[in-house]
Formats: C-alpha cells, structure tokens, sequence
C-alpha cells in the first residue's frame, strides 16, 4: 500500500468510515516524485475504473495542482458512508493500491456538505 498521511491526524479515514453519513463526499491529496507521475495516472485510473462500478458511487474528479510538482487532488461523491466505506475496505481495492509508486503519499479525508444561508445548501 501506498503511504498514508492523514489530513487529521487525531482522526484517520480509518475511523471516519465508521461514521454513519449520507451522502459523503471523499477528498483525497497525494504528493508523488515528478519521475513517478506517469505510474501514479495509470494506477489511480484503474482505482477510479474499480470505484465507479461499486454501489453508491456518484462522481469523481481528480485535479492537477499547477506548478512542477506533481501533487493530485480527487475528489469522489458516495451517496453513503457505508457505500464509500464498502469498497474503500474491498479486498480487490486493498490490493490495487499497493501497485501505487512508493513516493505517493495519500491525505484521504471524508467530508459532507454544509448549509450556508444564502450562499450554499447541503
């Protein structure tokens, strides 16, 4: 597997996903070596390929940060916590992130929508 940076590191994805929330929404950093950014597309690709069939699934979108260094933001829509929780914790998925570049370092957070008046709605 590939490293793990938690965004919190007081509350790792592994608690998050026994949370009881819908619908939930999966922010993801990874920082890699510029030498390995090629390794990295074609893995998560085949990730987002793998999730995109599971139940629950809604949406992903995976964002470039600009500059020189390779650094990815994704971000993926599960109608449920339990949904999400499911295939994060799926053995075909456990194994496919071990074929991650040793250099990738994941900062999975789970997040849900907050009402602003006005301006957003959850």
């Amino acid at each position: 597997m590939s490293p793990m940076r938690p965004m919190d590191p007081a509350f790792p994805i592994d608690r998050q996903i026994g949370i009881d929330a819908s619908p939930v929404v999966l922010v993801n950093l990874f920082t890699l070596d510029k030498a390995d950014e090629p390794a990295f597309l074609e893995n998560w690709q085949d990730d987002a390929a793998f999730m995109k069939k599971q139940p629950g699934f809604i949406s992903t979108q995976l964002h470039r940060a600009l500059g020189e260094n390779p650094t990815y933001l994704n971000y993926a829509v599960w109608e449920s916590n339990e949904h999400f929780r499911a295939a994060f914790t799926h053995p075909e998925f456990r194994a496919k992130i071990s074929a991650y570049p040793s250099s990738a370092v994941a900062s999975p957070h789970l997040f849900q929508k907050v009402a602003v008046q006005g301006i957003c709605v959850a």
